[in-house]
């Protein structure tokens, strides 16, 4: 793997010298400088990506294109809630408002970290380990995103194997000046401060940008206190008109104080408390990025990203559930011993991407084809016996208990080819072939002073994944349908029995299924924008737990990690956007009126899932086997609606906007009453209205400001069973922000 990519580096470096040495073709005496013109198009946002972008085939995939400059959204937060507005079937989990990690799923799948979407920057990894551990513990800041793509389970071809998709933080750049500066600064509720400041242009052949975000808080709930630091550089140079070589560097370092989660009973009595001051919680993350873009000949292009990570998650805190109290041992007048969990991350990966344009009759058709090759360790230490203090302390008292490394290796192809039929049909048929090899070796364990060991092993497997787009044009509209497999690799977690006792499935099989959908989008009258379409997606061989029961030599029972089933998720995922002023031919005297609505439909339900319980009748244990068929699956509501007015006049813009989702399970059993921890349950569907503003002024000015749940309603998106803390974790009830910018 090392070989190539040393290879692959040093491909890159003569693609430089070689365009470096090309002669100058036109001479600079013959050349005319002209001022330049500068256009801004506004549009109806989202927008849809383009057939052919950046190396890549969106035609016949459901896709949006969020313009952070288009929203009135509370972005200094990352307010999800609003940004993702405009997309239908975006679920979110919003259990603390520091904004330090954006949790979103689609169409019923869990928002978890954003575990079940290929996470990316400008196109490149961001997560801990896209198979063995997908969460994404980093997102940037959204002050410092100019758009965010999304694509639906259609991207499972070209970007990775996601049931979810595809989600794109795409990073502000200056192209238009030699030197800008911009800076935003925010107070808000509950201590918020945030700053962003940010540098960059382009002169001649050379560009550049550098942006640092600082944010710190105390957060609506006790003991929800947050400072988070952001940096990025990025500096590009043009040797040719054809070829740009480009290095980007990120950083990022938080604290977040955990508040924990609450039983029911505590969430009602008041859900501001926090039952746990000692939790806490820090990423430092590091990307660093070199990019090639080049045009090899008139019709093949070339992208390259050498892409490295290095991490780490490091939390400490008294994990136990909040019916359990943290307090002073009257003894030892000391508090319990703090659990220390951390995991070091080392990723480095290299991505190619090219279109290749050819005649095939009287049409251009466009081949996209790559190459992945990855390389994941994962390092993954706990320990029972932190320290008795309350600060942000990962020290531990002797030996970590477990300690394991991990390792991902992978190597993919994937193709797929636009055949244009004629100017409006086009047909994308594509494969991606994966080889994943998965391996673990460490201590589980130590018992009785002695290493637990587990046995090493590696799981190996080869994986086609196929599927086919079609697109029918017409006018500025378009019919679309898509047919994606997918699939998910067994987990580190999955692999790794939380327990001694726990005992995991040797069979255990990665899970598969695929993406289908159907729509209708496009502009129509020049004031409608709208996306209608219906999707069914196909989870087979979902991973977790049931509960075992044997008689040898005594009857006991234990935790078996295995394949439970197939659940399919169903629905219909509509977008309409309608500017009322342009229609009735006002808007130039009393500005844009758009009204806007998302209505989303899920029915997301197990297949077959066997399951058996143990009572005790008269005195006797009987097992009894049913099957939770037609269960909804966990975290999946049955809809998520959005509905928004905008008013947009001169200098000054309004957004009013309000969510509704409906009631979700946190678990596979559908409990219906919560349990005394607060684990397990129903939540109820929620309401909630957001208020954001900007006025612009002297053209480089800017005042914004919001109030987020102007209604002030109490309502949770999440229970945990484990971090950040478990039982139901309560979302921020109402709060503002105020915030001024300049851009020079």
């Amino acid at each position: 793997m090392k070989i190539l990519f040393t290879f692959s580096f040093l491909v890159i470096s003569s693609f430089v010298l070689a365009q470096k040495n090309l002669p100058n073709l036109v001479s600079n005496d013959t050349v005319k400088k002209l001022s330049t013109v500068t256009i801004i198009v506004k549009q109806q946002s989202p927008e849809r990506l383009h057939e052919v972008d950046n190396n890549a085939l969106f035609s016949g995939k459901k896709n949006e294109v969020i313009r952070l400059a288009n929203l009135n959204a509370n972005v200094t937060t990352n307010n999800a809630r609003e940004v993702f507005s405009k997309v239908p079937g975006v679920s979110v989990w919003e259990n603390e408002g520091s904004g330090i990690q954006i949790n979103v799923g689609v169409r019923g799948l869990s928002p978890n970290r954003s575990w079940e979407l290929n996470t990316r920057q400008n196109g490149y990894d961001i997560s801990s380990d896209i198979f063995g551990y997908p969460e994404a513990y980093y997102n940037p800041p959204l002050e410092a995103v100019d758009a965010i793509q999304l694509v639906r389970g259609g991207a499972s071809l070209q970007f990775g194997s996601q049931f979810g998709g595809m989600l794109n933080y795409v990073l502000k750049r200056e192209s238009q000046k030699p030197f800008s500066f911009e800076t935003q600064n925010t107070i808000g509720s509950y201590g918020l401060i945030s700053s962003y400041n940010a540098i960059g242009g382009t002169k001649n052949k050379f560009s550049y940008y550098v942006y640092n975000h600082y944010r710190i808080g105390k957060g609506w709930r006790e003991n929800s206190d947050y400072e988070v630091r952001n940096s990025h550089a990025y500096i590009a140079y043009q040797f040719t008109p054809k070829t740009k070589l480009s290095l980007e560097y990120t950083n990022m370092d938080y604290e977040m104080q955990q508040a924990g989660g609450l039983t029911d009973a505590q969430f009602k009595d008041n859900p501001r408390q926090s039952l746990r001051e000692r939790n806490w919680m820090g990423t430092p993350w590091n990307i660093a990025t070199l990019i090639l873009d080049t045009k090899l000949t008139a019709h093949l292009s070339l992208n390259t990203k050498l892409f490295g990570l290095m991490g780490e998650r490091n939390s400490v805190g008294f994990t136990q559930t909040p019916d359990k109290v943290d307090a002073i041992d009257g003894a030892t007048k000391e508090y319990a011993n703090r659990q220390v969990d951390r995991d070091f991350y080392k990723n480095l990966g290299l991505e190619t991407r090219s279109i290749y344009t050819y005649k095939l009759g009287k049409q251009n058709q466009n081949l996209a084809f790559g190459l992945r090759l990855y390389q994941a360790n994962t390092t993954r230490k706990r320990h029972d016996k932190g320290t008795t203090a309350s600060d942000f302390d990962i020290e531990i008292d002797g030996r970590y208990s477990r300690d394991l490394d991990f390792q991902t290796d992978n190597i993919a192809l994937f193709a797929e080819n636009q055949f244009k039929i004629n100017n409006h049909l086009s047909i994308t048929p594509g494969i991606r072939y994966e080889n994943i090899k998965s391996s673990i070796d460490g201590r589980l364990g130590i018992i009785d002073g002695n290493d637990d060991n587990v046995t090493p092993e590696s799981l190996s497997r080869n994986k086609i994944l196929m599927g086919i787009g079609v697109e029918y044009k017409l006018h500025k509209t378009n019919f679309y349908a898509n047919f994606s497999q997918a699939f998910r690799p067994v987990l580190f977690s999955d692999i790794t029995p939380p327990t001694t006792n726990d005992v995991i499935d040797k069979n255990l099989k990665d899970a598969d299924g695929f993406n289908l959908d159907f729509g209708y989008r496009g502009n129509l009258l020049g004031w409608i924008n709208f996306d209608v379409g219906c999707f069914y997606l196909n989870y087979d061989n979902k991973i977790g737990l049931i509960r075992k029961f044997v008689n040898d030599p005594t009857p006991r029972t234990y935790q078996f990690r295995t394949n439970l089933g197939t659940a399919i998720h169903k629905g219909i995922e509509s977008f309409v956007d309608l500017n009322i002023s342009k229609a009735m031919k006002v808007n130039q005297q009393i500005g844009d009126i758009q009204l806007f609505t998302t209505l989303s439909f899920i029915d997301a339900r197990y297949e077959d899932f066997k399951k058996v319980t143990q009572e005790v009748v008269e005195g006797e244990t009987v097992l009894t086997e049913s099957n939770l068929k037609g269960n909804r699956v966990e975290n999946a509501p049955r809809y998520i609606h959005n509905f928004g007015l905008t008013w947009s006049y001169k200098s000054f813009s309004s957004t009013l906007q309000n969510r509704r989702t409906g009631k979700v399970y946190s678990d596979a059993d559908n409990t219906e009453t919560p349990n005394a921890s607060g684990v397990t349950g129903k939540l109820d569907g929620y309401s909630v209205y957001d208020l954001s503003m900007e006025y612009r002024f002297l053209q480089k000015f800017n005042v914004r400001g919001g109030i987020n749940n102007l209604s002030n309603v109490i309502y949770a998106t999440r229970r945990a069973g484990g971090y950040p803390g478990p039982g139901i974790l309560p979302n921020d009830a109402r709060t503002f922000f105020v915030s001024v910018g300049v851009k020079l």
